[in-house]
């Protein structure tokens, strides 16, 4: 298996600064998350404080950990041996909906 190396070190990169700059440079702050892809990790008093990122990374991010969480859920129920229906049983049970709906209109 070949490992690209580059990729790990630019993924363990980290971009640190000081609180105060988001109060004075907003813009460059914003800008710096928005070119890099990557969230900015603001200090205060020289400890980790707040992480800042622009929203397409954050909404990308957040599709990315939803899929993992249901990629496992998934996993869990194969290794468990639980068994998931079939497209044509989602298909019925839908259907079955869809008529319950209609018919409690009428």
């Amino acid at each position: 298996m070949e490992v690209n190396v580059e990729r790990i070190r630019l993924t363990i990169i980290m971009l640190i600064k000081p609180s105060a700059t988001i109060r004075q440079n907003y813009n460059e702050i914003a800008d710096l998350c928005r070119a890099t892809s990557e969230p900015v990790f603001l200090t205060k008093n020289g400890e980790g404080d707040i992480v800042v990122m622009d929203i397409e990374s954050f909404t990308r991010r957040e599709k990315m950990l939803r899929l993992r969480e249901e990629l496992l859920a998934v996993e869990e129920d194969r290794i468990a041996g639980r068994i998931g229906v079939t497209p044509d049983e989602l298909d019925g049970y839908i259907e079955g909906i869809i008529n319950e709906a209609e018919h409690a209109a009428v």
